[in-house]
């Protein structure tokens, strides 16, 4: 198939799950949509292993392989998943939650990459820097699972803009640090500035800086024309250029593609809408890129579910899974706590904060996404089982039960 045809096929799959759940499960629709794909994909499992001849899961886990799941996320649908995602945060909101966003972002990240790899490597003994790798690809929390979520929790806008910050931006930073651990475990054939720490402290400012100021540069500019233009296609094209190309840009300089999004769209969305549109415009901006969004986040959930094919699971892959969702709950509960503990003498906290903070941290694509790309190695199969494991376990019962957590917590909702 080529990748039209491919395309096609994703999107009538993602309408069809996405009908029949709407029909008959009621699911929030990314959710539902991604566990109507894994059952699917268990269904064909179970008719492959009860008639082999057939050679069903043969067949569709070389389709699933072709699909270049790593490769559709993070060179084409992130940045405009993380865009759609920041136009709807604003800066004003986010700068009052600033200190807890940025440190949950580096410190928590950090924190939780060296929890992950070093019980990964006490107790399954897989090599420690690999082990590292496992621990920045699994710490992000995937904006675009968050999201999803948190429109339909109701939470309170300042627990919600915590949340929304801090998930776009260390997803940001997670994937600048699995990039620096990945030069440093697999040295050969990678970037040779990578694989030495003041190498790999060198690369982290040229992507992480160099991707927030080309998202500033861009957006200002994507800003100063759409002021002098009262045209919503033209304007609404304008903004999905500054996505698509901007992030593409970014990448061939080795920038952060996601920190450049998520800075572009956080300045279109607050200071372009404010300042740069009519009110025509902002309503069809919004509408795209909700519009956008929706399909795109079907389309991965969709994904996601069918991943299962590249996934080669046994019983010590089983119990490593079960492991790897205790620690990377573990990690995530400290990457939120000790921020909020640093801040405690400064600011005060609802008690529901870090809970709510720890539960509502999902992992999602990008995870897998990032564990498709590691080299070859023995230790590559069992990585990928403990990701889909976790990824499956945050997105299913903590995105399905975040809400009613929030309800237990006792929140009043604000009235926005």
């Amino acid at each position: 198939m080529n990748e039209l045809q491919i395309a096609s096929l994703l999107i009538v799959l993602a309408g069809v799950f996405g009908a029949i759940n709407y029909l008959f499960f009621r699911l929030p629709s990314a959710i539902g949509i991604m566990i109507i794909a894994l059952l699917a994909s268990l269904a064909i499992m179970g008719v492959d292993a009860i008639y082999p001849v057939l050679e069903i899961r043969d067949t569709v886990r070389s389709f699933v392989i072709d699909l270049e799941f790593s490769s559709a996320l993070l060179e084409g649908m992130l940045g405009l998943l993380l865009f759609a995602g920041a136009l709807h945060v604003k800066i004003g909101d986010l700068r009052q939650q600033a200190w807890v966003v940025v440190l949950m972002a580096t410190i928590g990240v950090g924190l939780s990459t060296a929890i992950v790899g070093g019980a990964v490597t006490l107790v399954l003994g897989v090599p420690l820097m690999i082990a590292l790798v496992f621990g920045a690809l699994i710490s992000p929390t995937d904006p675009v699972a968050v999201l999803g979520v948190l429109r339909a929790a109701n939470l309170r806008k300042e627990l919600e803009t915590k949340i929304a910050g801090e998930s776009l931006f260390n997803d940001g930073v997670a994937y600048v640090v699995f990039l620096i651990l990945v030069g440093l475990a697999f040295p050969s054939g990678q970037d040779s500035h990578a694989t030495t720490f003041a190498g790999a402290f060198m690369l982290f400012g040229q992507e992480a800086f160099g991707g927030a100021a080309l998202g500033g540069i861009l957006g200002y500019l994507t800003f100063a024309v759409m002021r002098r233009i009262d045209d919503y296609p033209l304007e609404v094209l304008l903004s999905l250029g500054l996505a698509f190309g901007g992030y593409q840009l970014a990448t061939y300089f080795h920038l952060s593609g996601p920190i450049f999004a998520v800075v572009a769209g956080l300045f279109i969305g607050d200071v372009g809408v404010k300042y740069g549109m009519s009110d025509e415009t902002r309503k069809y901006l919004d509408a795209f890129w909700s519009l956008i969004d929706e399909i795109l986040n079907a389309i991965l959930f969709l994904l996601i579910g069918v991943e299962v094919f590249a996934v080669a699971f046994n019983v010590s892959a089983l119990w490593a899974g079960l492991f790897a969702i205790g620690v990377a709950l573990t990690a995530r509960l400290v990457a939120v706590a000790v921020p909020v503990l640093m801040l405690k003498p400064f600011k005060t906290f609802p008690r529901d904060v870090i809970p709510i903070m720890t539960w509502g941290g999902l992992k999602g694509g990008i995870s897998v996404a990032l564990v498709l790309t590691l080299p070859d190695t023995e230790w590559k199969p069992l990585l990928l089982s403990m990701t889909y494991m976790v990824v499956l376990f945050s997105i299913i019962i903590q995105g399905l039960t975040i809400a009613p957590l929030a309800r237990r917590l006792g929140r009043t909702p604000e009235l926005l």
